[in-house]
């Protein structure tokens, strides 16, 4: 059976946030659809509860992160931002939202965006933060604080480690909306496909997360995005260490053995 846990409540009856767990995969809706799924305080308290629940989970393979009703994301909650104007309000909230952004970099199981429409200024931030993202033809992305005289600096971070510079930088100047197949193009999703074809497409990533070594996919994260700020020599130095960790592990052990032995893969493969 498909489990369903209100993070937090939003009123009585809606939660913030759904977690649906379905054979080692789970999934995180964001649950504001009237506002278009706009990263309000608690919705980013109850990312942070569910992420931390999920990476002392060693049951769940990988996480896909979606949207409930037109939209993806919209950003952060405007509305909410200006009614409680103070600076040290302000500092708190884009602090908070950028430790949820990097729980997603530091869950040790791949996190993969389902992304079937707009996902505009920290929506667009949470694609870039997830490790894999999976766009509908009809998704589109864009920056656009810029629009409202205040330039998305906390996106602009994944944007630049995402994207070329120079297309990173258009993105965050003009405000415009950049569509599935020229997101795909720039490097910000890695598949595109129409909308009826979206879980599908996400299935095939999960799948085949799935049907890998976990300790594996937990060191090789790890070490990927660490690497990525290194000079070339830490890099290798890291990537090494790495490597030999990960030799020492039970499921390298046994897969590299059955390789040699031309027998079957261990059983942690499809699990």
């Amino acid at each position: 059976m498909n489990e369903e846990n209100t993070m937090t409540m939003q009123s009585a009856h809606e939660p913030l946030l759904l977690r649906d767990d379905h054979e080692g995969v789970t999934t995180l809706t964001l649950n504001r659809p009237d506002q278009f799924n706009a990263l309000s305080g608690a919705l980013i308290d109850a990312l942070l509860a569910a992420l931390d629940a999920i990476a002392a989970d060693a049951s769940v393979r990988a996480v896909v992160l979606a949207g409930a009703g037109k939209a993806f994301c919209a950003g952060h909650d405007l509305k909410e931002m200006r009614a409680q104007p103070e600076k040290t309000h302000q500092q708190a909230l884009f602090r908070k939202c950028g430790q949820m952004m990097l729980r997603l970099v530091a869950l040790p199981q791949p996190v993969i965006a389902r992304v079937h429409g707009a996902a505009v200024a920290a929506g667009c931030q949470l694609v870039a933060m997830a490790d894999l993202a999976v766009a509908a033809e009809t998704a589109k992305f864009a920056v656009s604080g810029i629009n409202l005289g205040l330039f998305c600096s906390t996106p602009a971070v994944p944007l630049s480690r995402n994207l070329p510079r120079k297309q990173a930088f258009e993105m965050l100047v003009t405000g415009e909306f950049m569509d599935a197949a020229t997101a795909r193009s720039h490097g910000l999703v890695n598949r595109v496909v129409p909308a009826e074809r979206l879980d599908a497409e996400v299935k095939k990533l999960t799948d085949s997360i799935r049907a890998k070594s976990p300790a594996a996919l937990a060191l090789g994260k790890q070490a990927f995005y660490r690497q990525i700020e290194m000079g070339l020599a830490g890099a290798y130095q890291l990537a090494a260490e790495t490597m030999a960790c990960g030799m020492m592990t039970e499921d390298a052990q046994a897969g590299i053995d059955a390789f040699i032995a031309r027998q079957p893969m261990p059983p942690w493969r499809g699990k």
